[in-house]
């Protein structure tokens, strides 16, 4: 039976009780606990029913925004606006009640698609960590919202996007630090003091302009980095210093959005626009590395709705192709379709592909995650549609799965009976 909340006004409401301990199956961060997509999750349907799984609740009130949830500790963590203000708000698990919600800083109207924040938070024990639209870095206490600390990315860092549609990446958490790109001339990715917000090395070495991807961590040659990928290159920085210890040239045009993929020493990275994608291999000798490019191709062209690996083959949306499997050490073509669903975004959980339209009815279908072909397992279009782009990534946390679209969070049921 659904259940209907309506969060309440801006209020950062103190509580006192204690965090449950989160779950292995949590989702605490953008593409989960690895960055890649893919849930740990098990004992789901394989079938969906005709209507699709059953609704669980719906959460309405959480204000405008491209913000796909993070979940853990039995709280929900998500950002939007509210009127006039840039809100992070925190609900309940189990019902979709609000539990808090509090003002960072004013609503930028001034970027492209001005309907709210697009940053997925990042929860590091009691603390959450995201990026507003406009560049300010936050850090909140997840039990009550109240503001840590703030840094504003473009006035303290020299921060540049590539182009007008804000801030859009999920700030990485890295033992005691938070890291995140700013983008610009005083260097590309900066790292801070997690508890703090003290700036601990900025990577003056390059200075690209930051895109709309998010890091990830990678240990080539022994070395622990932090992968990123812009409009003018692929690159790996020390995670110890910010040291630029490689860097690939790849153009991109418009928009660069989609998350870096690791697999043993290889980085592959697509974007939209007619870009395409690439392999590279990072390879290490006598402590100075490099990067290989193995392939260029256009099999898949993704603008943002991102790409999972499993096993040796890549699955997402090719822009002007349809949905692909792809292998990765060759880039060939497995399968692409088409005809079956539009573009949109992808998640992965317990052997199954969630596929979501991005457009017109939101469509959510269920497809096996196989390089055999596009194997449909169910469909349902999903109520509550606010008529903007349904960009908010599906993901499935603890049996459920949630669709965000704007002020709107649907719950539903996906374990199997």
């Amino acid at each position: 039976m659904m259940k209907s909340c309506s969060p309440g006004r801006l209020v950062a409401a103190v509580l006192t009780i204690v965090l449950p301990t989160a779950l292995a199956a949590d989702w605490p961060q953008w593409r989960g606990p690895n960055r890649d997509g893919l849930s740990a999750e098990t004992g789901l349907l394989k079938e969906w029913p005709a209507e699709g799984p059953p609704l669980v609740w719906t959460a309405k009130g959480l204000g405008g925004g491209y913000t796909t949830p993070s979940i853990t500790q039995g709280r929900i963590f998500g950002l939007g606006y509210r009127g006039d203000d840039e809100v992070a708000w925190a609900l309940d698990e189990a019902t979709g009640r609000e539990l808090w919600a509090t003002k960072t800083t004013d609503a930028n109207r001034r970027v492209g698609y001005p309907e709210g924040p697009r940053s997925t938070p990042t929860v590091d024990g009691d603390r959450l960590y995201f990026i507003g639209a406009g560049g300010n870095l936050v850090c909140l206490d997840t039990r009550t919202g109240k503001l840590v600390w703030t840094k504003d990315l473009v006035r303290d860092f020299g921060g540049k996007m590539m182009s007008g549609w804000g801030y859009s990446e999920s700030p990485l958490v890295d033992g005691e630090k938070v890291v995140c790109t700013p983008g610009g001339p005083q260097g590309t990715v900066a790292a801070f003091n997690k508890a703090t917000g003290d700036l601990l090395w900025q990577s003056r070495e390059i200075t690209d302009d930051a895109a709309y991807s998010s890091l990830v961590i990678a240990n080539f040659g022994g070395r622990r980095q932090y992968v990123q990928l812009t409009a003018a290159s692929v690159f790996g920085v020390a995670a110890d210093t910010g040291k630029l210890l490689w860097r690939a040239p790849r153009s991109g045009r418009t928009a660069v959005i989609p998350t870096p993929i690791l697999h043993d020493d290889l980085v592959y990275v697509t974007s939209g626009y007619g870009v395409g994608c690439n392999l590279f291999r990072v390879s290490a000798e006598g402590g100075s590395f490099k990067a290989e490019e193995l392939y260029n191709n256009k099999v898949m062209v993704n603008h943002h709705g991102g790409v999972v690996k499993l096993g040796e083959h890549l699955y997402g949306f090719s822009d002007g192709k349809g949905w692909t499997c792809q292998e990765l050490k060759t880039g060939k073509e497995v399968w692409q379709e088409k005809d079956k669903l539009g573009k949109g975004a992808i998640g992965y959980a317990d052997g199954h592909l969630y596929l979501r339209f991005e457009s017109g009815p939101g469509t959510v279908v269920l497809i096996e995650a196989t390089p055999e072909g596009f194997k449909e397992k169910g469909r349902f279009n999903q109520p509550e549609r606010s008529g903007k782009n349904s960009w908010p990534h599906p993901i499935v946390v603890n049996g459920k799965l949630y669709l965000r679209d704007q002020d709107v969070l649907l719950c539903y049921d996906v374990r199997a009976q």
